[in-house]
């Protein structure tokens, strides 16, 4: 379900003339019957309010005063959110005769035309106060107090995102809840400058359209009235922009090692924290410990638990990492199975998080995963990355709506992800590698295009202590053997990996470059596109002395890393012999595991 919770405005909307009709309040009941929360934004006060409301509780809070005072009806308990007016601020309006006056919490409203009056008040009192009009009414509040202050109150109390709201409206007042909305409405009766802010426009006036409305989100939770303004850029193809639906069905990225998957998704990841919505990663190789806005729970010595990941998520704006490194591989499934249940559970009940991304998707989710009668393969905000698609459990592909392939060879993997999910291969050229930065993106049923992804302004900071200082581990490290495999320097990271390179002798480090071994350890195990090809380019290069390429590979190294500021000790003297550096190498390195 899209949208948990409706927020209606009073006067001109839920009311007509003051009063809700017995049809508009027999469909509020319903709606709250289906799950749903209710809840009303006015800019009446609130005791005036209550004395027109028969059913109450029938909505779980009352934002009232255009924002500033928070009501629970089922409570009764009350917030303010704004300070009261000065008290000489009111006095002098009521000497120049403004009225009729009223004066609330935080409120004082008037009606036109004692606008000027009011303005002229507000500048020789020198006083931060906004004037708000609302179809003839005139309100003054506290500077950035308004129905979307209010409502974002509400939604906190109960726990829910605005962009699992939709909020109807008819004046001047609701522009800045409809835009606080993930969707906004207008009923018929609207302004024509509220209408054409909307997404959508209601046929009905005040509760008529308030009742259509509810229907068409009992029916099919608006899911026939698809919006645009929420779309999240994933690149384009010439000029043409691709954009993706934040709620649009699930997604796989897939392709060869290092061909950029974790560089799209989090661009992608990005975007969408950007616009506020909440995301989970599954993350069992320790590749997103370092993305920006997320609490990362876990790590190689220490099991993340189910219970800390959905304490993080209770707040609304809190994302997510679920770093497995510390979970043992045979035990991985069984963790992954319950926290599977346990953020269903939560998207069911608010809607959050709006992403859930599953890194290395066939190792947690293979071909023979079976997710059980009590588990619901989750259809909608899911972002699958895997190297090998033909892996992924045909229950997942199958509930795919769009694939990125990246890397080598991107029809080769289209073909294998078809193959598998049971669907016609698409028709395309071969290609041997798509360039960084591009994708081939097949939105299934449609042909498949070549994009050039969109950047994130922070692309993900491979700079991270696992690269820079940390232990790789032995299959990703890389070892400084020679030609005749006389030396086994084992370099865990990039530090060391600079302080071995400069230290070997020119044959060992001429034998590893013209072979290619730097740039594909880089792009394969560190997994760093950009700098392997950066790389690749030393490599090529003919005339190369060996000092120029180390010289030349560190700095491209530093471009994009932080490494460590105190420079090791034991460094070799460039001058010296070759077996005098080969001697010192192979000490320091011994210095180092002992």
């Amino acid at each position: 379900m899209r949208y948990h919770a409706l927020a209606a405005d009073f006067d001109g909307t839920l009311a007509h003339h003051g009063v809700i009709d017995d049809a508009t309040w027999e469909a509020l009941r319903t709606l709250r019957d289906s799950g749903r929360r209710l809840i009303m934004v006015t800019g009446r006060e609130l005791e005036e309010l209550l004395q027109l409301l028969p059913e109450p509780k029938v909505f779980d809070r009352i934002v009232a005063e255009n924002g500033a005072v928070l009501y629970c009806p089922a409570t009764k308990r009350e917030r303010i959110a704004a300070p009261g007016p000065p008290s000489e601020f009111v006095a002098e309006l009521i000497a120049r005769n403004v009225g009729p006056i009223s004066v609330g919490r935080a409120i004082v409203a008037t009606w036109e035309p004692h606008q000027d009056t009011v303005l002229h008040v507000i500048r020789e009192q020198g006083l931060e106060l906004q004037v708000i009009f609302n179809k003839g009414a005139v309100m003054v509040l506290p500077s950035g107090v308004n129905k979307a202050t209010g409502l974002a109150l509400a939604l906190h109390d109960l726990g829910l995102s605005a962009h699992n709201v939709v909020a109807v409206g008819d004046a001047e007042n609701d522009h800045a809840l409809l835009a606080s909305s993930e969707c906004g409405v207008a009923v018929d009766n609207a302004l024509p400058s509220l209408k054409h802010v909307a997404d959508l426009v209601m046929r009905g006036d005040h509760g008529r359209g308030v009742a259509e409305l509810i229907d068409m989100l009992l029916e099919d939770d608006l899911a026939s009235a698809p919006l645009h303004r929420h779309e999240v850029r994933l690149g384009q193809a010439g000029r043409r922009p691709i954009m993706l639906d934040p709620y649009a069905p699930s997604v796989m990225v897939c392709g060869t090692s290092g061909s950029g998957k974790s560089t799209l998704t989090t661009g992608l990841l990005e975007r969408l924290r950007d616009q506020g919505y909440q995301f989970a990663i599954v993350d069992p190789e320790g590749d997103y410990a370092s993305v920006e806005s997320a609490v990362v729970l876990g790590g190689p010595n220490r099991e993340p638990l189910v219970e800390e990941v959905l304490h993080v998520l209770q707040s609304t704006t809190d994302n997510v990492v679920v770093n497995l490194l510390g979970v043992s591989v045979e035990h991985r499934p069984e963790f992954f199975t319950k926290l599977l249940l346990a953020l269903a559970d939560l998207h069911t009940s608010s809607g959050r998080p709006h992403w859930l991304v599953v890194d290395e998707a066939h190792h947690l989710l293979p071909a023979s995963w079976d997710p059980g009668g009590d588990l619901t393969v989750r259809t909608q905000g899911t972002l699958y990355i895997t190297v090998h698609p033909g892996s992924v459990a045909k229950s997942i592909l199958r509930t795919l709506d769009t694939v990125l392939a990246v890397g080598e060879h991107p029809e080769e993997t289209l073909r294998e992800f078809a193959r598998k999910a049971g669907l016609a291969p698409p028709e395309m050229e071969p290609i041997a590698k798509l360039d960084p930065g591009h994708a081939i993106y097949w939105r299934i049923g449609e042909e498949p295009i070549e994009i050039e992804t969109e950047r994130g302004t922070t692309e993900r900071r491979r700079h991270s202590r696992k690269y820079t200082e940390g232990n790789l581990g032995h299959e990703r490290c890389f070892f400084f053997r020679g030609p005749a495999a006389r030396l086994n320097l084992k370099a865990r990271n990039l530090h060391s990996f600079i302080d071995l390179g400069e230290g070997v002798d020119e044959e060992t480090w001429l034998f590893h470059l013209q072979r290619g071994d730097y740039s594909n350890w880089l792009r394969t195990q560190v997994k760093d596109v950009a700098l392997a090809d950066a790389v690749a380019v030393v490599e090529a290069m003919a005339e190369a002395t060996a000092e120029d390429s180390r010289r030349a590979i560190r700095a491209a190294i530093e471009a994009r890393y932080t490494l460590p500021v105190d420079e090791p000790t034991g460094r070799v003297d460039p001058t010296a012999p070759p077996s005098a550096r080969r001697s010192r190498s192979l000490d320091d390195a011994r210095a180092r595991r002992s």
